[in-house]
Order: structure tokens, then C-alpha cells, then sequence
């Protein structure tokens, strides 16, 4: 099978399973169906027909950002967040050239979840998925990522030049991930549980980064992975949360003998030994599926080579990246969480958040994020 071109790349419906072509400049059909694409991004979530049917009414009478803020409403099915307001989607869809990222999210009432996307790029999950990504992963044709969020790994893999598709199943975030993170990269909006339009393209790096154990039906799911992989290609899976944590599991999760059983075969790592070797430039050692009460969460690899040490590639900013103060460190060195819950989930990994944090990996404030590489409409 052929890497993805994404001026013919292929979709399906994922609700018949008929091949999808554009039958409009704004919309992709089969007979039967129809589904609309709005700021290029094609919608395809299964029981959304009604919103997509609205969507392509507005379309179709010319009315493109009243189809955008028609998608721009809908969230997925565990959200317990606040719903969105009309009159502030329509300030974002028409302030949207000069809106920053945070302002943007605050418009869609992302809550707790606004805070994580912002502050994301020295969090240590975020940093942990890089970390793998460096050592593990040589990229070749096309990367795919399921649940890719607002396109923060994106953003790193498309400003080195490699060609991306991001997927997820809320249309806003993919929107955000357009419009200020990862303008680069193409987006896709499915349902993981559901048929994958994406189903005739392989590619040669797969990813699913800190959102693998939200998913529904985790055996279906990490085999329509592998089969995505080209030959020779590469599936990364970070921050798998393990049940038998002495501190408790932050999320959805799985003892080691449980991940085991969907991933016999993965190189697997403690997701702290990653981060330990981006602070001092090293290779992490694996730990395999190995029951320890230490261990928060593990990031797993198939069909990586052998590991590089992470020197200067992907966990680093590029070079002529403009590099700012961590927002979340005051000018007197100080932390300014964004919310308690934030701190309890992020802090005893946030090695920049210590003072004295460089002294034991001999690292600079680039790699320990007291700067950071963040987007330009931040």
C-alpha cells in the first residue's frame, strides 16, 4: 500500500464503508451520503449525522462559518464540561486571524482542559512522548496520530519537514490544532471505536500520545494501529497509566500484566526514565511490563531499531526557534500552577518547577523548559 498523498488521499465512510469523493469543493459523498468539510478538515463522526446535515445545509446556502460554528458546538461523549455559547463562538470564528490559542479556548469553554493544552509543552507526559519519539522513531513517508489533540507532536514532526494527518474526534480541537499549532499538518475528525476512513493508507510512524486509555474497545483499536503501519514503520504509544500506582492512577487504567496482554511484543518504557534521558542527552533503558508501585505510567514502541540517545532532534526546538520563559515561572523563579488539579497531576515530574532541578542531569533551561518553544499566537 502506497504512503499517503494527500491531494488523492483516500477516505471511506466510516458508517458504509464506501469509498468518499469530493462532490463539492466543501463536502465528500457516496451514494447515499454526504459529509461536510469545513476549513478542510472533513467530518466523519458516526451518530453526528444531525450536526453534519446541518453543517452542510450552511455549506451548501454559503454560509461556511455558520457550518464552522455549528461544528465548533459538538465535544466528545465523556465531556462533563460546561456547553459552548453561540455568542462567543461567533466572536471566535470572526476574530479568528488576531485571537490567541488561549483566548481561542477560552471561547470554546475548554475548562481544565484549556489549561492542559497550553501549559502541555513542559508537562511530562508531553515531554516523556518526545523523548520516545526521538529515541525510537525515524519517521519515513507519512505520520499519522490518533486523538492528536491541538497538534502539539504534530507541530514538531511538520516544522521538520515530515508529512502529517492528525485525527480526532472532537472537530474543535483539530480546528485549533489547524489555526494556531500545527497549521502544517492535515486533519481528519473520526470516531476511534467506529469504521476508520483511513483505512487504504499506511503509514510509516503511528502514534497515540497520552490518549490510549481513554479509548473504547483498547484490542480493536491497537490492532487497526498496526495495520496502519508501511512495512518497516513504527507505533509509538505514550503514557499508559498503571493501576497498581502507589499514588493512584490519574486516569483510565491498566496493571502491567494488562497492558501486557494488548502489547506482548512493544518495547516499553517508564515514562520518568525518558524523561531522565532528554534532561541528561541519554538513552533510557527499557523496563518491560515489570509490576512496580513506582511506575505512574509506560510508553511502548513496535517496530522501532535500536535507540539513539536524544541528543538535539525532535524533544529539542528546532534551530531559529524563538524561545520564551516558561509562563508558568514568575520573574522571582516561582511556580504559578494553572489550577490545583494541574499541580497534582503534573508537578513531581515538572523538574524545571525546582530550583535546583538542572544540578543532578547537568541540564540547560532549554531542556529542563524553564524556556520553552511555544506557538506564535500563544
Amino acid at each position: 500500500m502506497p504512503a499517503l498523498a494527500f491531494t488523492e488521499m483516500p477516505l471511506v465512510s466510516p458508517v458504509t464503508g464506501q469509498t468518499l469523493a469530493y462532490d463539492t469543493l466543501h463536502s465528500l459523498a457516496a451514494p447515499g451520503e454526504r459529509w461536510p468539510v469545513v476549513d478542510g478538515i472533513p467530518y466523519l463522526r458516526v451518530d453526528s449525522e444531525g450536526l453534519a446535515a446541518v453543517a452542510l445545509d450552511h455549506l451548501d446556502a454559503g454560509c461556511p462559518d455558520d457550518a464552522l460554528i455549528a461544528l465548533l458546538t459538538d465535544q466528545d461523549a465523556w465531556w462533563t464540561g460546561p456547553a459552548t455559547n453561540l455568542t462567543e463562538l461567533t466572536r471566535l470564528v470572526r476574530e479568528r486571524e488576531t485571537l490567541s490559542l488561549r483566548e481561542a479556548m477560552a471561547l470554546l469553554r475548554l475548562g481544565p482542559v484549556a489549561d492542559y493544552f497550553a501549559y502541555r509543552w513542559s508537562d511530562p507526559t508531553y515531554l516523556a512522548g518526545l523523548a520516545l519519539l526521538e529515541m525510537q522513531a525515524t519517521p519515513t513517508g507519512v505520520a499519522f496520530e490518533l486523538a492528536c489533540g491541538i497538534g502539539h507532536y504534530l507541530r514538531e514532526l511538520t516544522r521538520r519537514g515530515i508529512e502529517c494527518l492528525g485525527a480526532d474526534v472532537v472537530f474543535a480541537k483539530c480546528w485549533l490544532a489547524k489555526n494556531w499549532v500545527a497549521p502544517g499538518a492535515h486533519y481528519v475528525v473520526f470516531d476511534a471505536a467506529a469504521q476508520w476512513p483511513v483505512v487504504h493508507t499506511r503509514f510509516g510512524l503511528v502514534m497515540c500520545h497520552d490518549a490510549f486509555y481513554f479509548l473504547p474497545d483498547q484490542t480493536e483499536v491497537a490492532a487497526r494501529l498496526r495495520n496502519a503501519l508501511t512495512e518497516g514503520g513504527t507505533l509509538a504509544i505514550s503514557h499508559l497509566h498503571n493501576s497498581e500506582h502507589a499514588g493512584g492512577a490519574m486516569g483510565p487504567a491498566l496493571s502491567a500484566s494488562g497492558w501486557a496482554a494488548l502489547f506482548p511484543d512493544a518495547q516499553v518504557y517508564d515514562e520518568r526514565a525518558l524523561l531522565v534521558a532528554l534532561l541528561g542527552g541519554t538513552v533510557a533503558a527499557p523496563s518491560g511490563w515489570t509490576p512496580e508501585p513506582s511506575v505512574e505510567a509506560w510508553s511502548l514502541v513496535e517496530g522501532a531499531g535500536p535507540p539513539r540517545p536524544i541528543a538535539r532532534g525532535l524533544a529539542m526546538p528546532p534551530d531559529g526557534a524563538v524561545l520564551r520563559r516558561n509562563p508558568l515561572l514568575g520573574d522571582d523563579g516561582s511556580v504559578r500552577w494553572p489550577s490545583k488539579r494541574y499541580q497534582d497531576e503534573y508537578a513531581a515530574g515538572c523538574f524545571w518547577a525546582d530550583p535546583a532541578g538542572a544540578s543532578p542531569f547537568n541540564a540547560d533551561d532549554v531542556r529542563l523548559r524553564r524556556l520553552v518553544d511555544l506557538p506564535e499566537r500563544w
